[in-house]
């Protein structure tokens, strides 16, 4: 019974948490071709662009000189972006986004390197010149905008908790004074709690799966992250782990890249802003699951 009343209790936390706004409509690419390696198969959802110029863009220039695209990901993010280390298969909402990105900047899955980059380091990674682009539940705030740029936002989320299956509901994050609760370095909820939650005990790690195994071994009370992630993993765990209480910030991911390059930040809001049905393809193959209706966020 436990199992079912966990279940009842995730798409609840789902239908609030994905609440997003705006509905654009329209695709520039084929839902009937292209697609991504996702190892099984999911439809194509996209096609490679061709003839693909964007000029003024360094960014794009070393794409075309290197013939293929650096993506920062996550890996460790059920649902969003999750590598399976056993068949080296990346899968998630994300990392779809990301290759239709790329498709859309005409290179294929062959021509994509995935690097994992942890949140703490980001920004350095597109400010050296690492990456192209990054795109992996990364909030937009005015604090990384004064080094990188971000298109979108492509979704909108909510900081919320994820706790043992027994424990009690939390409405509010105060309801942890005095608790331990973990989350990734660098991460936005991570710096909330410290700024404005003293009182609570951190623990940090560069993965949430780190904190989420904390978790399952009872050494600490609560992961707090993005509810879409935390969704995901109680999902992988609905007898040992719930989603609780309702949503404290509201998090805006976008696609962060280097500062100043305005050509390759307008190319990729085009996408958005005309690709509402790749759009909800991505997210009802990656996402859908959850029975919920979810509208793509208007781009700012």
């Amino acid at each position: 019974m436990r199992r079912t009343r966990t279940l009842a209790g995730l798409g609840i936390a789902v239908a609030a948490v994905l609440a997003l706004t705006g509905c654009n409509s329209g695709t520039p690419t084929d839902p009937g071709s292209g697609g991504g390696d996702d190892g099984g198969d999911a439809g194509a959802i996209w096609e490679v662009a061709t003839d693909v110029s964007l000029e003024g863009s360094p960014t794009f220039d070393a794409m075309t000189k290197r013939d293929g695209v650096i993506i920062g990901v996550k890996e460790d993010q059920p649902g969003l972006g999750y590598l399976d280390v056993t068949t080296q298969e990346r899968s998630g909402f994300d990392v779809d986004i990301a290759r239709w990105i790329a498709a859309s900047l005409g290179f294929d899955e062959n021509q994509i390197e995935y690097k994992p980059i942890a949140s703490a380091n980001r920004e350095q990674a597109i400010v050296n010149g690492e990456i192209d682009y990054y795109v992996g539940t990364y909030s937009i705030n005015d604090k990384r905008k004064e080094l990188i740029d971000f298109a979108g936002p492509y979704f909108i989320t909510g900081q919320g908790l994820l706790v043992g299956a027994d424990a009690e509901d939390a409405e509010a994050i105060e309801d942890f004074n005095g608790k331990t609760v973990c989350s990734a370095t660098g991460s936005t909820p991570i710096q909330n709690i410290k700024a404005n939650f003293p009182e609570i005990t951190t623990v940090e790690y560069d993965l949430y799966s780190a904190c989420v195994e904390d978790l399952l071994n009872g050494k600490v009370d609560a992961v707090t992250t993005d509810q879409a992630i935390l969704i995901g993993y109680a999902a992988q765990y609905p007898d040992e782990i719930k989603v609780t209480g309702g949503l404290f910030t509201e998090e805006r991911y976008g696609v962060g890249l280097a500062k100043g390059d305005t050509v390759l930040l307008d190319h990729i809001n085009a996408l958005f802003t005309d690709g509402g049905t790749t759009w909800q393809a991505i997210f009802d193959k990656n996402l859908g699951s959850s029975g919920i209706t979810v509208d793509q966020p208007v781009v700012d």
